[in-house]
């Protein structure tokens, strides 16, 4: 595998905790009555693409007069319950079907107010250099969480090598896999492992996030590639009574300005692609 370039290589593990933790309630996040300040506000991240690109967001959102002050989070969890429980103002870090399973499981009130970025997954392997390569009853890594081992399998039947049930939806499962052309024996795995157990199975599925730091660049390595017509795009999230105000909307423009755009093309150079 190609390694990632200096500018890449302070990315941080995430840690992809699906079985989530307890958070607010809807009623405490509908309630918290806290005011967005005119002037500074708080926006939760996660470690790597998430962090730099908020940071340049928060620049230009100086330069017309918010204060931005990004705080970076190491899991999936924490951004969601620090912004439910009126810790922070907003967050950036999370597709539209990891924000509605998480408002499902823990009665909160979060709603996405502007998109980001695609972190496009990619499928890819060691042993084989693309996926018509692969042997009948390969094995296949997929990540153990129902968010992303669903999207895995949707990037499979895009390419024709699976189908899924009718009536599959973003929570699909292995036992959704009606069609199986190459036989694939799916292993599910934790999702922040799979890098380190690339070589143990013929193939397998990894998010951008933990590619981009165990050295893997997605546009170079991968041998099959999420298309940017995808639902997982990321979106800027805040409480669903905070979702006019104008503050976030300032920040929303700061985030989706030419500025951004820019840097994130110069900077990920296509393995993180500008979704407005």
């Amino acid at each position: 595998m190609k390694k990632k370039n200096k500018i890449l290589a302070g990315l941080a593990s995430l840690t992809l905790a699906v079985a989530l933790v307890g958070c607010g309630t809807k009623e405490e996040s509908k309630g918290t009555g806290k005011a967005i300040n005119e002037d500074k506000i708080v926006v939760g991240v996660t470690s790597g693409p998430h962090e730099q690109i908020a940071e340049v967001a928060a620049k230009v959102a100086k330069e017309n007069g918010l204060e931005v002050e990004v705080k970076s989070f190491s899991d999936y969890v924490l951004p969601n319950t620090s912004l439910a429980e009126g810790d922070l103002d907003a967050n950036s870090y999370q597709h539209k079907p990891f924000l509605d399973t998480f408002n499902k499981d823990h009665n909160t009130d979060l709603v996405p107010v502007g998109k980001t970025i695609l972190n496009p997954m990619g499928i890819y392997s060691e042993k084989y250099k693309s996926f018509d390569e692969i042997p009948d009853g390969a094995t296949f890594g997929l990540p153990n969480d129902p968010t992303n081992g669903a999207r895995a399998l949707f990037v499979l039947q895009e390419a024709g090598y699976i189908k899924l049930k009718d009536g599959a939806d973003l929570t699909a499962s292995i036992r959704d896999v009606e069609e199986n052309k190459k036989n694939l024996k799916f292993i599910e795995l934790e999702a922040a492992q799979i890098p380190k157990q690339l070589s143990e199975v013929d193939v397998a599925a990894i998010n951008t996030n933990f590619a981009l730091d165990a050295g893997i660049n997605p546009k170079e390595d991968s041998i099959l590639l999420e298309s940017t017509d995808s639902p997982y795009v990321n979106y800027i999230v805040v409480r669903a009574e905070n979702k006019d105000d104008p503050t976030i909307k300032k920040f929303v423009e700061a985030y989706q300005s030419d500025e951004v755009r820019k840097f994130i093309e110069k900077e990920f150079k296509g393995s993180v692609i500008p979704s407005w």
